[in-house]
C-alpha cells in the first residue's frame, strides 16, 4: 500500500516539482496538495495521510508554521511523520522541531527536494516513527562544537565524528555501516564509546534510534547555542 502524503507548499511552482519528483515513486501517493496551513489542517481531518510533508514557511503564521503544524500533530495525531522543508541551516529550528520529540520528525534543506531519494528516504522514515536531519544542519553544529573550548569533540577519533554526523542525521546503525563500509557490531562499539565520552546512555535498540538523534543533536547544539 502506497504512502499517503499531504503537501503544503505556498509557492504553485514549488509545490508543483515536488508532486512531480514525488510522482516517480509508485509506493507514494499524494492525496492533498495544500497552499496554507488552515487547508493543511483540515486536509489532515478529511484524509487521514500517513506523512505531511510541509514548508517551513507558509501563511499566514509566517517563518515558523512547519513547526507549528508538526507541534499541533504531535498532540492531537501522533501517528502522522512530519517533513519539514526549509531554507534554513539554522539549528535553532531543528531543535523547535524536536522539542516534543524526534519520532516521526524531519527536517530537510529545500535543495534535497530535486534528489528524489533524499526526500522519499525521509518520507519513509518519518512514516516508521524514526528521524532524517539535513546533513549540511549537523555539518554546521559539528564545525561549531568542535570550534568551541574544551569541546569533548576533541576526544573523539576521526571515526568516531563521523559516526556522531552520521547518528544526528538519524541514521540506523545498519545504514551507518553501508555508508561507512564497517560492520554493525563495530559500529555499536563506536557509538557507544562516543556516549561514554559524551556522557550519555547508549542503547542498540532500533526504537532508541530517535532519541539518539535528539540526544546528540542537543549536545551539538549547545556551542551554537552560547556561540
Amino acid at each position: 500500500m502506497a504512502l499517503r502524503i499531504a503537501l503544503a507548499e505556498d509557492n504553485y511552482i514549488v509545490r508543483e516539482g515536488i508532486e512531480q519528483v514525488l510522482r516517480g515513486d509508485e509506493e507514494i501517493e499524494v492525496i492533498a496538495s495544500c497552499a496554507d496551513m488552515p487547508s493543511l489542517l483540515a486536509a489532515v481531518e478529511a484524509e487521514a495521510p500517513d506523512v505531511v510533508l510541509t514548508d517551513i514557511r507558509m501563511p499566514p503564521d509566517g517563518e515558523d508554521a512547519g513547526i507549528q503544524i508538526a507541534s499541533r500533530l504531535r498532540k492531537a495525531h501522533p501517528q502522522i511523520g512530519v517533513v519539514v522543508l526549509s531554507q534554513y541551516s539554522e539549528p535553532g529550528f531543528v531543535l523547535r522541531l524536536l522539542d516534543a520529540g524526534s519520532e516521526g520528525r524531519a527536517y530537510l534543506l529545500k535543495e534535497r527536494i530535486a534528489d528524489r531519494g533524499e526526500l522519499t528516504r525521509a518520507i519513509r522514515a518519518v512514516a516508521d516513527g524514526g528521524s532524517v536531519i539535513d546533513p549540511k544542519i549537523v555539518e554546521v553544529l559539528v564545525k561549531a562544537r568542535s570550534q568551541a573550548e574544551n569541546s569533548l569533540l576533541s576526544e573523539m577519533t576521526p571515526r568516531e565524528l563521523d559516526v556522531l554526523s552520521a547518528l544526528a542525521e538519524g541514521k540506523s546503525n545498519a545504514a551507518i555501516a553501508e555508508d561507512l563500509v564497517l560492520t554493525k557490531r563495530a559500529i555499536e562499539k563506536h557509538i557507544n564509546a562516543i556516549f561514554l565520552k559524551l556522557g550519555l546512555t547508549y542503547s542498540p535498540d532500533a526504537e532508541q534510534i530517535s532519541k539518539r538523534v535528539k540526544a546528540a543533536l542537543i549536545f551539538l547544539a549547545e556551542a551554537e547555542q552560547r556561540s
